[in-house]
């Protein structure tokens, strides 16, 4: 990938990682909806970060790119299903997801559960062959690393905190744990997969973990700040018009206002930066990521 800007590359990444996984997904619709809904979800568009991450991470040390973009697609395989499982109406329940209906109002809930099920064990059966690597022991730190930053230790953890301080008042701390959790141990499994392809030694793999989890928690607050301000989140007006929830989750601003929330996301860029200065030039996508998180609109 030696695009020159940041556009090209995260445009470039998403194609790659679209064509990845309609091949790597199942075609045959005929038995039920399951693989249609699996498809219907996972290929509806988005940025496509997370794998972004994984595949420049693994660029720094020189690994294969096809390891890479089957790492980068189990990755996302994972963050669709809890997209899909958060849209639920025993969640987050929304109706619509980037324009689209989300997965349980364009089948059923019952599809919808089991499309999440299939698309979270799917990306640990690609991630266990030995396509994505020859090196047992790399595939299961690969698998143990995903299984750790996805399950109740991380990401579904910090899902559950969010219900739970649903419409309550909550410290900055206790939101900062849900958002490392939520939303951030995704973004360090991300780097750190594509650190662990390319053997990298404990300093490396440190310096991408503590980027990742600086640059998660800034994302958040960015979504915090673009909503406090009631600009678009991935749903289109219409479905903002059409939906809304009764309960809206706990939020940085609300907490200790937007001046500080705006601060507090530059410190956090400089810090992420900071991280990964080990790495010399050959990290400037990764630079560029961290202002583009704090500088983007939607």
């Amino acid at each position: 990938m030696l695009e020159k800007s940041l556009e090209e590359a995260l445009t470039s990444c998403a194609s790659l990682v679209q064509k990845e996984m309609k091949n790597l997904l199942p075609r045959d619709f005929e038995d039920s909806n399951l693989a249609e809904a699996m498809r219907y979800s996972i290929l509806s568009g988005g940025k496509r970060i997370r794998p972004f991450l994984t595949i420049i991470s693994a660029q720094l040390f020189g690994v294969d790119p096809k390891n890479a973009l089957r790492t980068a697609s189990a990755i996302e395989f994972v963050h669709t299903y809890s997209l899909i499982h958060d849209d639920l109406p025993a969640m987050d329940n929304d109706d619509f997801r980037r324009g689209k209906l989300t997965c349980h109002k364009k089948f059923n809930e019952a599809t919808a559960i089991l499309a999440g099920d299939a698309l979270l064990t799917y990306a640990f059966e690609v991630l266990a062959d030995t396509e994505t690597h020859k090196d047992p022991f790399i595939r299961c730190e690969l698998i143990k690393t995903l299984a750790i930053a996805s399950g109740f230790g991380g990401m579904v953890g910090g899902q559950m905190m969010d219900l739970e301080n649903a419409a309550q008042k909550i410290s900055k701390e206790q939101l900062a744990k849900l958002h490392r959790l939520k939303t951030g141990a995704l973004f360090v499994a991300s780097c750190e997969m594509g650190a662990i392809l390319g053997h990298a030694n404990t300093q490396e793999k440190n310096a991408l973990r503590y980027y990742a989890r600086d640059l998660g928690l800034a994302f958040q607050i960015k979504d915090d700040i673009l909503d406090h301000c009631g600009l678009d989140l991935g749903k289109t007006e219409i479905d903002e018009n059409i939906h809304k929830k009764p309960q809206e989750n706990a939020s940085i601003v609300d907490i200790v206002g937007l001046d500080n929330a705006v601060k507090q996301l530059n410190l956090l860029k400089e810090q992420a930066i900071a991280h990964i200065r080990v790495f010399g030039g050959k990290a400037a996508l990764l630079e560029k990521l961290a202002e583009f998180i704090i500088n983007r609109k939607d």
